[in-house]
């Protein structure tokens, strides 16, 4: 999401957290490498340049879905490293899907030399804004998306998925497509009933593979065949190979490389259950591997 919009780090660092930024009339993405050509290659999740007359700032995105002992010392070389290579101001905006890690992540950095500290700007449950205006919605939808991941399954959570349709509409077909397979892998089936009830009544056409295949082929395929278990077992076989194949978009959509091996095991995996616990992992983790862990 932070790539498709940049302005979404931005928005969220001098809107959701309320922090002061200056001034910029336009946002680019560069290289994710932090790095000078010269030293060892370190590759941050996203790095965003904000432009007035010239580079204004930067924002670089990292993505935490777990505690890692090594980014203490790897985000404080990111800043250092980017800050030299723009000659400009740098921040470090901390993505946590968990509580947890969100807590882990906001600890002070003490780097050893007096004075110096690092205190990564950190966006977990509890600071992503619920999102409930259809307007803001359609002004923002990516941080619709963020907010219906952190709030949807929550007590009130009908009031964060009902503008997240109206976010849907200002999409393109691949994005509204992937947002939706996360989005659905994330929320509880409760939820994802109340989603696509709303869907329905708004006539949203189901662009998602996940959405296609549970709710359109599967059925399609049941009434075919004239038989209960019959459509029983179109959803479900056609749910199994959507939400492999989600999996496999999102890896890809993060650029996290997935070596022949790892695909064949996500593609075999025939236990529904399995597979979304897989796709709420493929989501937050750095490396396809991890996804079994």
């Amino acid at each position: 999401m932070f790539r498709s919009r940049p302005e979404l780090a931005a928005e969220i660092v001098g809107g959701a957290l309320g922090l002061s930024l200056p001034r910029y009339r336009e946002a680019r993405l560069r290289s994710e490498s932090v790095t000078d050509d010269r030293l060892a290659e370190l590759r941050a999740d996203a790095v965003v340049e904000y432009w007035e007359a010239k580079r204004s700032f930067a924002v670089i995105v990292e993505v935490q879905g777990r505690d890692d002992e090594d980014k203490p010392y790897s985000w404080p070389f990111y800043l250092m490293g980017l800050r030299y290579r723009l000659k400009c101001p740098v921040k470090l905006l901390v993505v946590c899907p968990a509580r947890a890690t969100a807590a882990w992540a906001s600890r002070t950095i003490d780097l050893g030399h007096p004075g110096m500290t690092l205190k990564p700007i950190v966006l977990g449950p509890e600071q992503i804004p619920q999102v409930v205006e259809p307007e803001e919605a359609v002004r923002t939808p990516e941080l619709a998306v963020l907010s219906a991941l952190a709030h949807g399954a929550r007590p009130g959570g009908e009031k964060t998925l009902e503008p997240l349709v109206d976010a849907y509409g200002v999409l393109d077909d691949d994005h509204r497509a992937l947002y939706h397979d996360v989005v659905s892998a994330v929320l509880p089936q409760a939820a994802q009933h109340y989603l696509e009830t709303l869907m329905k009544l708004k006539n949203y056409e189901y662009q998602s593979e996940f959405a296609r295949h549970y709710f359109g082929e599967g059925e399609a395929k049941g009434k075919a065949e004239g038989k209960a278990e019959g459509k029983a077992e179109g959803k479900a076989e056609g749910a199994v190979e959507a939400v492999a194949k989600t999996i496999l978009k999102v890896l890809s959509a993060r650029g996290v490389c997935v070596s022949p091996d790892v695909r064949a095991r996500i593609i075999g995996c025939g236990d529904l259950a399995q597979l979304e616990e897989l796709a709420e992992r493929a989501a937050v983790v750095s490396t396809a591997a991890e996804i079994f862990d």
